[in-house]
């Protein structure tokens, strides 16, 4: 029969993850003949894979009831938990605890002993991740033993992620790591239900970064990135999968690579808006944009980063320090680190707060932060973070006036950020190896790394820090202020505010030819070759 055969090649389309012909063949087999709760099952499954949120819970809900006039309460309690799973996931926070509410009123009123109890401890433990780790890490304990005790793989893997995680936050991510490893390989097995295998992907990545842990981030970014691309139809997670290959491919310098990588992350999260790791996205954008040199755009990312909750530093503070206002970098920097409490968080702040102390020159506050971050590092054993680490104390060193000292501890930064493969940061801690040799009377070695790091900087479209180390080196024919006109001066503030030439035009009242002639001239005057140059010498030269 018709429905039969819909229904068979749905299922058939499901095993093999085949999710839009899943969707569409369950939902015709459905409006034939109701579906009973193991394709309800399926055909809930399938809307979430190609982001049919609102769909997804109808489907939950109707497996639920259906399981209930079975009288199988212990499985329309688990559906209760995936309903309400994806609730929390879109951030509907009392729709998902109604749902969790009913279900646990229904384990208690059947005095029910069964491996649901385990997965409606989940939000507790995960819910208390931030504030109180060791809660988090007991209740997740908990949950490890009833998983073991009924064989469900599915809880098992969630629950050894989410230990793993706690024992970070506790500040023992070497006890932590090997259980993120270990839930994967459930994960990569196919032991673990559709429900949660991207969450899993997603949360044992964002462990990796928080902890520094270059290796692993890139090993499971890429196993996502193979999951995501196996499944052509699947809606969710790709963003946080573009997001994460974001975060490699910039530190890798493939900056052109990793914007047009965010930009399709921060397009599927338009619409519909609010999904997971949206501020993230426009996080790493701004912070592209910052690097290259097109302030305004930065601006823009990091506002809409803000709107959706977390904190735009450092990259905004750092922004601040390249545009040259300085106080206003600092008092950003210095309100960041003051709010944050746990040392994670503080590691990534640190970096950002010694550069700004150094160029503010407060020393004694720059070399502190460079200590704090070194006992870190050390704690965590992460390269990536040792390498900020390294930075962070030649540039206090140097700051301080000990350039052999600096010397010293910044070769080994350059050493461990090559061995990273991170042109950027290894070409930065060039210009202090630069400024050190300097210090020491050797001209020739300083030219040298100076040069080395400029050929990088021309290299990634590193605008800003270019058009400064030339500054640095004279190795440009650029004339100040006073080779400029007075309108062609006004025209390049307005270049460095980010405003358009037609908005320029419209601003002072000229044709936008006679715009474009005065920005051309800005150019030829001053050595430079695009609007990032220009915006970027104009803070350096304090002409803004």
């Amino acid at each position: 029969m018709p429905e039969l055969d819909a229904l068979g090649r749905g299922r058939d389309a499901y095993s093999h993850q085949i999710w839009g012909d899943a969707y569409a063949l369950l939902t015709a087999a459905d409006r034939q003949a109701p579906l009973g709760p193991d394709d309800l099952e399926r055909l809930a499954v399938t809307a979430r894979m190609v982001g049919k949120d609102a769909e997804c819970a109808d489907l939950w809900a109707r497996a639920h009831q259906d399981c209930l006039r079975l009288g199988e309460t212990e499985r329309a309690v688990r559906y209760a938990f995936w309903l309400a799973f994806g609730l929390f996931d879109h951030g509907e926070m009392a729709r998902g605890g109604g749902w969790l509410a009913r279900a646990q009123r229904l384990l208690e009123e059947n005095q029910l002993d069964c491996v649901e109890q385990g997965y409606l401890l989940m939000p507790l433990a995960v819910g208390g991740m931030d504030d109180d780790p060791a809660g988090s890490y007991a209740a997740f304990s908990k949950i490890v033993d009833i998983a073991r005790l009924f064989g469900d793989t599915s809880l098992m893997a969630m629950a050894r992620t989410g230990l793993g995680r706690s024992l970070i936050r506790l500040e023992r991510a070497a006890e932590g790591t090997p259980l993120l490893d270990e839930a994967m390989v459930a994960v990569t097995a196919g032991e673990v239900h559709p429900m949660v295998i991207g969450d899993l992907y997603c949360a044992v990545i964002e462990a990796c970064w928080e902890i520094f842990d270059l290796r692993r981030a890139q090993e499971w970014t890429t196993v996502l990135t193979d999951w995501c691309e196996s499944q052509p139809d699947l809606a969710p997670f790709r963003g946080q999968c573009l997001v994460h290959r974001t975060q490699i491919l910039q530190l890798k310098g493939a900056w052109p690579a990793a914007l047009t990588e965010v930009q399709r992350a921060c397009e599927l999260y338009s619409d519909p808006p609010g999904q997971p790791a949206i501020a993230l996205a426009f996080y790493q954008q701004a912070e592209l944009y910052r690097l290259r040199g097109d302030f305004a755009k930065a601006e823009e990312g990091y506002r809409r980063t803000s709107e959706w909750g977390p904190s735009p530093h450092p990259g905004l503070a750092l922004l601040r320090l390249i545009q040259g206002r300085l106080d206003a970098a600092e008092a950003a920097i210095r309100r960041a680190l003051e709010e944050a409490s746990d040392r994670i968080t503080r590691s990534r702040l640190l970096p950002a707060y010694v550069e700004i102390m150094v160029a503010v020159r407060e020393v004694e506050a720059a070399r502190a932060a460079a200590d704090e971050l070194s006992t870190i590092a050390e704690a965590l054993n992460a390269p990536l973070l040792r390498a900020f680490a390294a930075r962070a104390t030649g540039a206090a060193l140097l700051a301080e006036g000990d350039a052999r000292a600096a010397l010293t501890t910044l070769r080994a930064a350059w050493a461990a950020w090559q061995s990273l493969e991170a042109p950027f940061e290894a070409a930065c801690v060039r210009l202090l190896i630069g400024n050190a040799c300097r210090l020491l009377g050797d001209e020739d070695g300083a030219e040298t790394e100076m040069n080395a790091a400029i050929s990088v900087f021309r290299q990634l479209g590193a605008a800003p820090y270019l058009a400064r180390t030339e500054q640095m080196t004279g190795t440009t024919a650029r004339r100040t202020a006073a080779g400029l006109t007075g309108r062609e001066l006004e025209v390049l503030r307005l270049v460095a505010a980010g405003i358009s030439n037609r908005s320029i035009a419209e601003k002072l009242v000229l044709s936008e030819k006679t715009v474009a002639r005065h920005v051309s001239n800005i150019f030829t005057k001053l050595g430079l070759s695009n609007r990032a140059a220009a915006t970027a010498y104009a803070y350096e030269n304090n002409l803004v």
